[in-house]
């Protein structure tokens, strides 16, 4: 949770001073920001602080830092066991002994019952409240932030629900999990959906923003650099943090900065190298701290820049 402070807090500073650098300003930084942690909701969170003429540069900075968010963090968890020369199944070890064990509880010889074979039931359900609980929004007027407001959205408000009942998965002799291979199908699917989304919206803004623009495509370059810069540094500053400060396990550490960046395919990535499922309990533990503060930061930045 702290690495998620860290990492997040790091790029939204990173991004606040590039907001500052004449023709960029917070639209743009906030959509570069919000690609380069890969983050639906801090996207969305910027898009909704801004004025609706300005949608279009956040939606571009978002588009063109997307690439290198996804693909600079997938490589780190790659590229850092490697340098390190790390022993695999040292490492697996010592991940198991950070996890705290789970309580398993006794059957009392009742057999659960089920909405579906699959879990498209409890899918649904998950659904149907997460977007009811993103939609909840809270206005920050009061703390002195006018126009700006919080809300998880329909991804924050979805993933909070879904660690809920992923934590207890039932209720009585109801069970609420679901099928792996539906997590998987739709975990596939709902990702794809967003970069054919996303890509479609900044490739539309693409060519008016840059002939609109004064700087022309000096303004592409400042996007793919910014990109790279807010996702590059967040993730050294939280990996040796987490490795001197913390002392923290490799693969637990790497397992938080996929959730500090908030990067579903990284996490992917890290459990094929790691070969253990493990590392997804670190990222489920840094992923809900990141993805708050990274829709407050979106928004405040907008707002106060």
């Amino acid at each position: 949770m702290l690495l998620g402070v860290l990492i997040v807090g790091s790029g939204a500073l990173i991004c606040a001073l590039f907001s500052l650098i004449p023709g960029i300003g917070s639209p743009f930084g906030t959509g570069i920001l919000s690609g380069a942690l890969t983050s639906t909701p801090g996207f969305s969170a910027a898009k909704s602080a801004v004025a609706e003429s300005a949608e279009g540069l956040v939606s571009l900075g978002h588009a063109v830092a997307y690439p290198f968010g996804v693909v600079g963090v997938v490589l780190f968890v790659q590229l850092i066991p490697k340098f390190l020369k790390a022993n695999m199944e040292e490492e697996r070890i010592k991940m198991k002994k950070g996890i705290e064990a789970p309580v398993v509880q006794e059957e009392t010889g009742k057999k659960l019952l089920s909405l579906d074979e699959y879990g498209l039931g409890t899918f649904g359900i998950t659904m149907v409240l997460g977007i009811i609980f993103g939609s909840i929004t809270i206005p920050l007027s009061s703390a002195g932030f006018d126009g700006a407001k919080f809300s998880l959205g329909n991804t924050g408000g979805p993933l909070i629900i879904a660690l809920i009942i992923g934590h207890f998965g039932r209720i009585g002799r109801l069970s609420l999990k679901v099928h792996d291979k539906t997590l998987k199908v739709f975990r596939e699917f709902g990702l794809m959906l967003f970069l054919i989304g996303a890509g479609v919206e900044g490739g539309v803004e693409l060519v008016s923003q840059v002939q609109a623009s004064q700087y022309g495509a000096m303004l592409l370059l400042y996007g793919f650099l910014g990109g790279v810069v807010m996702t590059t540094i967040p993730m050294f500053v939280g990996f040796f943090f987490a490795k001197k400060v913390l002392k923290i396990s490799l693969f637990n550490n790497l397992g938080s900065i996929t959730g500090g960046m908030t990067s579903t395919p990284a996490l992917g990535t890290l459990i094929g190298v790691s070969g253990t499922d493990d590392v997804a309990s670190a990222y489920a533990a840094t992923y809900p701290v990141a993805l708050v503060l990274i829709v407050l930061a979106s928004q405040l930045i907008a707002v106060l820049i």
